[in-house]
């Protein structure tokens, strides 16, 4: 995206400013400028690029999540019974957004698809009778809905080297596996998806896109407006820009912000800082044999964002294969943050909740710091569960994105640590936040418009209704409950879409 822009100097008003230039201010902007063209909106984003930190390419999974191969989104009960619940609403949440994309494309507001997405299955993968039982109740319960008739099971080794050949070479044949398949799952490229928007918006549209530009706080004022603070990190130049709403989309650096605001839905409210890292591979003899994202159990005492997976990868036209993610630690809350990020961040409010967090969480904090100390034989070794000839040569170590946990106020530990996504809005529903991490970016669409139903409801279901029914023609209906709804939407987006299955 070209640096020209910033030599432009922000209006002093706007009816909408979004912060940050991920993929959730990329889709709110374009939702509202496509309701209403005439609103007067404005991001601004810190870094030099749209999609630098957490939806850049190699700083997340990349996994279109639609709970395909997720297992933490189908526990189960204690009776034995598999709860699917979590998996259906995250699948639709990611059909949503594949219609809505579908849209941009039909419009022809970006094109080339397969920059962005692309075909890849999802699997998961199990080792051992208990899981192999889990898995096989798992498939019976998922197959029975709409959204997962399509899954496939076996526990035959032939079956499965056909499925996964680079993980099943070398394999003891007495060995228990099982694994289960959806030809449905996708490869998704955030970083180039969100800049594809991002070029709309700057080219063909009236949102007027700052790079550079920092937001450092935002403030309420008397008439019911935000009043902002915006540094031009090029010029030097701070000026105070206000607005009628607000939505905080800075990743990581949501949460200082959204403190900064004052409202009372964002007290208690803190964040622990995450980072991962991969091990990488673009060889292509390892690559060849493995065309698919393949997720297994989490460790005991690991979060669920630490769920081990193998999984190819699709950037820039080039193939190569991700295993990990292997839990890091820094006190930034940006990849391109401040070290004094997390100790800045504790005040009155939130401190009751990150000691209740921490304390209840000492096994996690074990985990960690385990993770932290591996060297990278040892992360090779793990990989060998997956690939039983890993070679260290094959594999480089990468950094991934910082996510920041939300960790959120509770009556009974005082606090609790959060592994989904939030959206924090005030009462008079004029300032809106996102937080938290997984499933993040292939919900943005369902995310967004959760805001816009939370923010501007009456526009939502009266003048904005048709539209929004036009984006997303499932909008209001659940999939789980309608298999012709269902085909049609997904024989829609993959037509759009360029994909495969």
């Amino acid at each position: 995206m070209p640096h020209r822009i910033t030599n432009r100097t922000p209006k002093p008003k706007y009816d909408v400013v979004l912060i940050g230039g991920g993929i959730m201010s990329a889709t709110l902007a374009t939702l509202l400028h496509e309701f209403d063209p005439n609103l007067e909106i404005a991001i601004f984003e810190r870094l030099g690029r749209f999609a630098k930190e957490s939806t850049a390419a190699w700083n997340n999974a990349g996994t279109g999540h639609s709970a395909f191969c997720e297992l933490n989104y189908t526990p189960e009960n204690e009776d034995g019974t598999i709860d699917i619940s979590k998996a259906e609403k995250i699948a639709e949440q990611f059909e949503v957004s594949k219609q809505f994309w579908s849209y941009l494309i039909n419009k022809n507001y970006i094109e080339k698809p397969q920059e962005f997405i692309n075909s890849c299955a999802h699997m998961s993968l199990v080792f051992g009778d208990k899981d192999v039982e889990y898995l096989r109740k798992r498939h019976e319960a998922m197959k029975d809905s709409p959204l997962f008739s399509d899954m496939e099971f076996s526990t035959d080794h032939n079956k499965l080297r056909e499925w996964i050949p680079l993980v099943m070479s070398k394999r003891n044949e007495s060995e228990v596996l099982a694994a289960t398949k959806m030809d449905l799952g996708t490869d998704v490229n955030f970083g180039s998806l969100t800049r594809k928007m991002g070029r709309h918006l700057l080219e063909d549209s009236h949102v007027e896109v700052f790079l550079y530009h920092e937001v450092k706080d935002v403030d309420p004022r008397e008439d019911g407006k935000w009043e902002m603070k915006v540094k031009d990190r090029i010029n030097r130049h701070k000026q105070e820009v206000v607005a009628d709403f607000v939505f905080i989309g800075a990743g990581g650096y949501a949460l200082p912000l959204l403190d900064s605001s004052d409202i009372k839905e964002s007290e208690g409210y803190g964040g622990f800082p995450v980072s991962g890292q991969w091990l990488v591979t673009h060889n292509p003899g390892l690559v060849e044999k493995h065309q698919a994202k393949v997720y297994t159990q989490a460790t005991v005492d690991a979060p669920p964002m630490s769920v081990p997976h193998l999984d190819l990868r699709i950037i820039d036209g080039k193939k190569a294969l991700l295993f990990g993610p292997f839990a890091g630690f820094s006190t930034k809350f940006l990849k391109e943050g401040s070290y004094l990020d997390l100790p800045e961040s504790v005040n009155t409010k939130n401190l009751r909740s990150l000691f209740g967090a921490w304390w209840h969480n000492i096994p996690l904090t074990k985990y960690l710091v385990q993770q932290v100390a591996m060297t990278k034989a040892q992360r090779i070794q793990h990989l060998r569960e997956f690939v039983k000839d890993a070679k260290e040569e094959d594999w480089e170590l990468k950094v991934a994105g910082q996510r920041v946990q939300i960790i959120k106020k509770d009556d009974r530990y005082g606090g609790k640590l959060e592994f989904g996504t939030e959206v924090v809005v005030n009462e008079k529903g004029t300032i809106a936040s996102l937080l938290g991490a997984s499933p993040g970016a292939s919900t943005a669409v369902y995310a967004m418009l959760n805001v816009l139903e939370k923010c501007f409801p009456e526009k939502l279901h009266g003048e904005w209704k048709d539209k929004l029914l036009e984006m997303i023609p499932s909008y209001g209906q659940k999939l789980s409950e309608n298999p012709e709804l269902t085909k049609q939407v997904r024989a829609y987006s993959k037509e759009k879409l360029e994909l495969k299955h």
